[in-house]
């Protein structure tokens, strides 16, 4: 019989937790549609970075992506001035929009690209390659638009993307389940998949295996950065304004969400699913803090406790423990190894 995961198990249970302590509190108002559509609305932008969090910390070797924000505040704002240059929002906002989306996709592209290269052929720690880069993406978005919001206006087809619906379910987040459910089944069923888990889990043998692990690093930071792009399209299409300081604490989140999701952070082991479980139960856990009435810093006080617990939960296995001592309640007459 497969092992349970126990870090599904726990994100589950944790959702059914905050939903029915949420709707007690609130008096059902927090279970509303209204309620619900909103907070979907808000997962998938950190989800996607998320997910590019999670992608960098199973190629292992201390794997980070520190400037996933920075990566997706520049795509919104050089796609954004690109694209405002050949399409007034007004006259064109099918041309605009295909545009502005498809320069932020190919501008993360490039700095995930140029993360990957600089940490796969020149041997520079992740961390610090990440955090580099953080700074540059951060002046060149500066440089361009001056310190200045650049307003992208609200073009029908971007503003459906940021705040639509298709059968009550936002598109955005439509759009982040089927980027994770592509990206799960890629790292699930595919050679990339499995090199980029060899990869984490042992360098050394990944080294020896004769696969091109620098090609798979590259790859892996590209994708981050691909995540990145499409976040800062999300984030201008839920915004008229795209500003290069937007989301300032999105990093911490980005790590907490991943870290939640049970992503080793020696490399070797990350769940798409997990991470997606992980970013609504973050969000849940947000919009029930401002029912509650507490304040923004209450609630950086409260990731940074979380953060800390998760990385002690998982420095320890204790997840691990859980799903045996529930495996073996399902199983009782199996045979002992």
């Amino acid at each position: 019989m497969r092992k349970l995961d126990g870090n599904f198990v726990l994100l589950v249970t944790l959702i059914v937790v905050l939903l029915t302590i949420g709707g007690f509190l609130s008096g059902g108002t927090y279970l509303s549609l209204f309620n619900l559509q909103s907070m979907a609305n808000q997962v998938p932008e950190l989800g996607l970075l998320a997910i590019g969090v999670m992608l960098a910390m199973c190629a292992g070797n201390g794997g980070i992506d520190l400037s996933g924000i920075a990566m997706a505040n520049m795509a919104g704002v050089a796609s954004g001035l690109f694209a405002l240059q050949f399409f007034p929002v007004d006259e064109a906002p099918v041309a605009f929009t295909i545009t502005f989306i498809l320069g932020c996709a190919v501008v993360g592209l490039i700095g995930g690209t140029l993360n990957g290269l600089i940490i796969s052929r020149l041997g520079i720690t992740p961390i610090l390659c990440t955090l580099g880069t953080q700074m540059f993406f951060t002046g060149v978005t500066v440089v361009l638009s001056d310190g200045r919001a650049v307003r992208i206006g609200a073009p029908g087809p971007l503003y459906e993307l940021g705040n639509g619906y298709v059968f009550g379910i936002p598109w955005s987040f439509m759009l982040f389940i089927v980027t994770a459910t592509i990206l799960g089944v890629v790292l699930r069923y595919t050679p990339y998949g499995v090199k980029l888990m060899m990869t984490g889990a042992n360098q050394k043998a990944a080294k020896f295996s004769g696969f091109a692990r620098a090609r798979i690093v590259t790859v892996t930071y590209a994708l981050s950065g691909l995540l990145a792009g499409l976040s800062g399209a999300i984030i201008a299409a839920r915004n008229v304004n795209v500003k290069w300081d937007y989301g300032t604490t999105y990093l911490l989140i980005a790590i907490l969400i991943a870290v939640m999701a049970g992503v080793k952070p020696d490399g070797g082991y990350g769940r798409v699913i997990n991470v997606v479980l992980s970013a609504i139960i973050l969000q849940l856990m947000s919009s029930l803090l401002n029912f509650i009435g507490l304040s923004n810093f209450v609630r950086d006080l409260a990731w940074g406790a979380l953060l800390l617990f998760f990385l002690f939960v998982n420095r320890f296995a204790l997840v691990e423990h859980f799903a045996d001592l529930l495996s073996s309640r399902r199983s009782p007459h199996a045979p002992k190894p």
